[in-house]
């Protein structure tokens, strides 16, 4: 769904029931989100109201309800799918339940919400893209994947940027995504370092984001032509001093390729193993007439080189909040930044637009799928690299 640059009027809101699988980080920034949505935005046409949350260790969720304002707990995803107080499940738990909750959510009727990489394998990304179509088509249920960085004030005006041809003909796209809670050998194993559970480490992590930002901000497809995955500690210590296990996942994946149809040539790194870097986005896009920078780090920023206005002495800094810029005339004065959480209200107010209106919501499944295909292009050159991604 494209973002809205006017402030809509306010319009009456029907209730939405909300049950979410997870309560951890991600589910940390979802709950915030549909706690705020309605409020910042004054014409969403659904209200989230917080039904219930799913966990499989009942003190946690139940702990986890109370602080994060959810009126009811389940164990079972099952039970939660049942409700009839639910009409939207939100999927923020590991990868390896991303398919089966979302299939059956959908196949009950329900919205779906589910979080990035799509699933832990291309065959389950096609089976929930199938879903979501068969879903949509029987009982009108939407679906969406949760790459939230589309939401990013800066990020929806350099795509706007580049569909105006505002920097020419693509030539280069460059995308890193670096973190480094990884680089230590000691940090603690968990479910993220399992291949059952999450598919991939930092390819599908982080590199599902760049991928997407990829297609998100060309509107082409990648097409991978080499790739590197590499795990520099294979084995890490359980948390509170229980013995070891053994990674199964990439630390660190490095492909090439080239855009679809303008044949840029595109280069992609994720790792989270970088030393000093703990959430640092880039992607930078060179064309004919000029360039386009956005670092995560810098969320309110966009580095803009503009041939055509002057732009050979450098790129200048546009600071994207003012009221026209996307999604911003549900916030603050011009100046006044805004944050990583507001990905996440943004990502909350579209779906229930989409939702109330009747279009599809973007990303969609199928887009969660076109992804899920370069991740495994990159999983099948890389295999014949020294790669570590293997059956564990």
């Amino acid at each position: 769904m494209s973002p809205r640059n006017d402030a809509l009027p306010e319009r009456a809101q029907r209730p939405i029931g909300i049950g979410m699988v997870g309560y951890a980080f991600m589910g940390r920034a979802h709950s915030h989100a549909w706690h705020t949505v309605s409020r910042a935005f004054g014409d969403v046409p659904l209200k989230p109201r917080l039904a219930a949350i799913c966990g499989r260790d009942p003190a946690a969720t139940a702990e986890a309800a109370g602080r994060l304002g959810w009126a009811a707990v389940e164990t079972d995803w099952r039970a939660l799918i049942e409700r009839d107080d639910v009409q939207l499940v939100d999927i923020s738990a590991p990868g390896d339940l991303h398919a089966p909750i979302a299939i059956a959510a959908l196949g009950a009727g329900k919205h779906v919400l589910c979080e990035k990489p799509l699933a832990n394998t291309l065959d389950e990304a096609e089976a929930m893209a199938k879903a979501a179509s068969d879903a949509y088509a029987r009982t009108g249920a939407r679906a969406m994947v949760g790459f939230n960085y589309r939401r990013v004030p800066a990020v929806a005006l350099a795509r706007k940027y580049v569909a105006e041809g505002r920097i020419g003909t693509l030539r280069h796209l460059r995308a890193v995504y670096l973190q480094d809670w990884l680089a230590d050998p000691k940090a603690p194993m968990t479910w993220r370092m399992s291949a059952e559970r999450a598919g991939s480490g930092a390819l599908g992590d982080l590199g599902s984001h760049i991928v997407d930002l990829a297609r998100y901000l060309t509107g082409e497809e990648i097409v991978v032509t080499s790739a590197a995955l590499e795990t520099f500690t294979r084995e890490r210590p359980y948390p509170g001093g229980s013995g070891t296990g053994t990674v199964t996942v990439d630390d660190s994946a490095l492909f090439a390729g080239r855009l679809s149809e303008s044949g840029a040539l595109a280069s992609f790194e994720a790792t989270r193993c970088a030393t000093g870097h703990k959430n640092d986005l880039t992607i930078e896009i060179n064309g004919s007439a000029g360039s386009l920078v956005f670092n995560l780090e810098r969320l309110n920023e966009l580095a803009l080189l503009d041939l055509t206005d002057g732009g050979a002495c450098g790129f200048r800094r546009v600071l994207v909040t003012e009221p026209e810029h996307p999604y911003i005339s549900a916030w603050w004065p011009p100046g006044h930044v805004l944050g990583w959480e507001h990905t996440f209200i943004h990502q909350a107010r579209d779906l229930l637009t989409a939702i109330a209106d009747g279009t599809q919501p973007e990303p969609s499944f199928s887009d969660g799928l076109e992804a899920q295909r370069v991740l495994a292009a990159v999983q099948e050159h890389g295999a014949g690299t020294g790669a570590t991604i293997r059956s564990a």
